[in-house]
């Protein structure tokens, strides 16, 4: 671990992210799971891997939603730490403040999506990785569904960490 945090300080160094990050988005560190999963593709065709126990609900939850006549479909799941910069690395080279970039994306170590447990979902009814996703079915679903898959909703509408409502991730807990 202690190589993994140096790892992820070095990565936010030459990102320019301040030592302060953890404290001033209030989001916990987060260890990338190396057992994996393939799950399917995405909706791009790219191969995607979640945390074997997470595949296993993921599965459960997108067979029951399409049993009810919902499609549930994969924009991301599992990415590490340099998948993490270099999306970062990308934004800040469009022109984008880091300040801006946070909102919106979780510094490297600090992503759900390191854990192997988390899933930015769509539907056929609109574009990915937008509000607008949380008035179509899909969304109303996963409301009222996802609990019963340990999956949640991780930013909703006006969150403590600041970050922007994000209808689409999901990630599955254990609690």
């Amino acid at each position: 671990m202690e190589n993994y945090i140096e790892r992820i300080n070095l990565i936010h160094r030459e990102l320019g992210i301040t030592e302060n990050y953890e404290r001033d988005f209030g989001l916990m560190l987060q260890q990338e799971e190396f057992e994996l999963v393939e799950i399917e593709n995405d909706i791009y065709g790219r191969s995607q891997r979640l945390a074997p126990v997470a595949a296993k609900a993921w599965q459960a939850m997108k067979t029951q939603a399409a049993n009810e006549r919902v499609i549930l479909r994969v924009v991301s799941a599992f990415r590490g730490a340099d998948k993490q910069k270099e999306i970062i690395e990308n934004k800040i080279m469009a022109g984008q403040a880091i300040s801006e970039i946070l909102k919106a994306c979780a510094a490297p170590g600090y992503s759900e999506h390191h854990t192997g447990r988390a899933l930015d979902l769509t539907s056929t009814e609109c574009k990915p990785l937008t509000e607008d996703f949380e008035n179509k079915e899909a969304f109303i679903w996963l409301m009222e569904n996802a609990s019963f898959y340990s999956f949640s909703l991780t930013y909703p509408k006006g969150n403590k960490g600041g970050i922007f409502y994000e209808p689409w991730h999901w990630a599955y807990s254990q609690e």
